[in-house]
This record gives structure tokens, C-alpha cells and sequence, in this order.
């Protein structure tokens, strides 16, 4: 078994940007921030945001047109998405350790840990499931995103 030991538990990056973003347009009022504008005011390559908001567009999460008066809008069913959800879509829902890899546990058809771990992911995902977008937008988190999403 293979364990990489972090300080805590960490998102992905993709996961991070997703609800960043979702968060963004959930403040951003009748503007449509453009994929590159987001990118510069959270400080990510625009290619990685724009594989996020691709992501984010093919689940239904927000629209992005092209062109004048183009730009990204978050869609009802962005604003009440479930937070957990959508760590799960860009998490995935694999374990969290690596079992059975290129050099397998000899312990894996026996182990209680990896069930152990199972359930810990599946609490926290649960944790995170009656929590949508518009919630974590409300006062005071949206005011202050507007504040310092906005470049100077």
C-alpha cells in the first residue's frame, strides 16, 4: 500500500478552480466575466480555467458564449448545485489509497483500513452534499468576493 501523506486533506487544483469559479459568477451580478478575465483575477494559467469552465459547461453549470457580448453565466442549476457533487464529479469517487497499483498491498483482500477510509471520503462528501453554490455566496462570503476578485 502506497500512502502519500500531505498536511491534511487536499483538493485537486481542477476541483479548487471549479467552485472558485462558480462562486465568482454566483456574485457577479448581470456582468459575464469572459474564461480569460477569470483566469487573470484568481491568478490561473488560462488554459487550466478553461478546461475547468469547459467541464463546468458540460454539466450544465454554467453557459460560456463566444464573441461580442460573450462571457460566462452561471445557470440555475450552477446556483443550486450541490457543493458536494461537484467535488465529487472533479474528485472522482476513487479510494484514497492506491491498493492495488504497480507494486499491489499484500494486505489488500483483508485490510480494514481501505474500507475505513471509504467511509471517511463518503462523510465527507456527505458533509458537503446539502451545501450549494448560493450558499456559500451568502453574506458575508459574496460581498467579499466582489471585493477581491476585482483587479485593481
Amino acid at each position: 500500500m502506497h500512502i502519500i501523506y500531505a498536511e491534511g486533506m487536499r483538493l485537486l487544483r481542477s476541483t479548487d478552480l471549479a467552485l472558485r469559479v462558480l462562486m465568482r459568477l454566483a456574485v457577479t451580478g448581470g456582468s459575464s466575466p469572459t474564461t480569460r478575465e477569470v483566469a487573470a483575477a484568481m491568478d490561473v494559467p488560462y488554459t487550466h480555467a478553461a478546461k475547468v469552465v469547459a467541464e463546468l459547461q458540460h454539466m450544465g453549470l454554467l453557459d460560456a458564449r463566444r464573441g461580442r457580448g460573450g462571457g460566462l453565466a452561471l445557470t440555475e442549476a450552477g446556483r443550486t448545485a450541490s457543493v458536494g457533487a461537484i467535488v465529487r464529479a472533479f474528485e472522482g469517487e476513487g479510494d484514497v489509497v492506491d491498493c492495488e497499483g504497480a507494486t499491489p498491498c499484500p494486505l489488500h483482500t483483508g485490510c480494514r483500513l481501505r474500507g475505513a477510509l471509504r467511509r471517511a471520503q463518503e462523510a465527507f462528501f456527505a458533509a458537503l452534499d446539502p451545501v450549494t453554490v448560493e450558499d456559500v455566496v451568502a453574506a458575508p462570503t459574496g460581498p467579499l468576493l466582489l471585493g477581491i476578485s476585482r483587479k485593481p
